[in-house]
């Protein structure tokens, strides 16, 4: 299965998506802000893979102007239908549809992987004005909760991937996977957690690239079982689920 056809299959579970999908903490944009060295409002902001629009929800609450850039049809259809007033363009990160220096603030919310740097890099200090900044983030695990890093095992071994690492990398690794070498760059983790029904974090999961490619059989066995396991941690069917966010901002030179 390629990175492409899998970045693909989140059209088909666009609304499990906009449900169910964790959102992100202030101290993210705090972060954000901060880096880029601008406050938010006012800023002309390009959400790169905007998916449902969760971040760009928050950009907006924060006074962004927001331009969307997103290449599933149903995804962008999900958008349209959070955020009627925001333009949402078909496009990726290896291809920017935006001219030229037009750009304070480029984000990638869960994005940047689906992306070849070779490219979206490029890409991003063509479309970014003069101190612009490219902003990318993910919500990763929580390893030191037990029952989500025993969680995480059995779903690497359901889909057939390899399981993170526990360690999480140092900043210049992080800086040099993310393709970003050569670039000044700050980064910033964030912990955080939300609150949500057993069926919410199972949709969560479910919503999941590495879940959406598997046959419906292999799924659903999969969430038989977890659930069974789940309510003996939560009996109250309400599930606490920790992340840290970790982000990355780069300066255009």
């Amino acid at each position: 299965m390629t990175a492409s056809s899998r970045a693909q299959s989140f059209d088909v579970a666009a609304a499990q998506y906009a449900a169910s999908r964790p959102s992100y903490p202030a101290a993210l944009f705090d972060g954000i802000e901060e880096f880029a060295g601008r406050r938010l409002a006012g800023a002309r902001v390009a959400d790169v893979g905007a998916g449902t629009g969760i971040a760009s929800v928050l950009l907006r609450e924060r006074g962004a102007d927001v331009i969307a850039v997103e290449p599933g049809e149903a995804m962008a259809g999900e958008f349209r239908q959070a955020l009627p007033g925001v333009p949402v363009v078909r496009g990726d990160g290896n291809a920017l549809p935006l001219a030229a220096a037009s750009c304070d603030l480029i984000t990638y919310a869960q994005s940047w992987q689906w992306t070849d740097p070779g490219r979206s890099v490029p890409e991003a200090l063509r479309v970014l004005r003069a101190g612009g900044a490219l902003a990318i983030w993910w919500n990763t695990t929580a390893f030191d909760v037990p029952w989500i890093r025993e969680q995480h095992g059995r779903i690497a071994h359901h889909c057939g991937v390899k399981p993170r690492s526990a360690v999480r990398p140092s900043d210049d690794d992080a800086i040099r996977l993310a393709g970003l070498t050569g670039l000044r760059v700050a980064r910033r983790q964030v912990r955080w957690s939300r609150t949500v029904s057993l069926d919410t974090h199972l949709a969560n999961i479910g919503s999941r690239s590495a879940f959406l490619v598997l046959e419906e059989a292999d799924r659903q066995a999969f969430f038989v079982d977890e659930r069974e396991r789940l309510v003996k941690i939560f009996p109250r069917y309400e599930v606490e689920e920790t992340y840290v966010v970790d982000l990355l901002v780069a300066l255009r030179p």
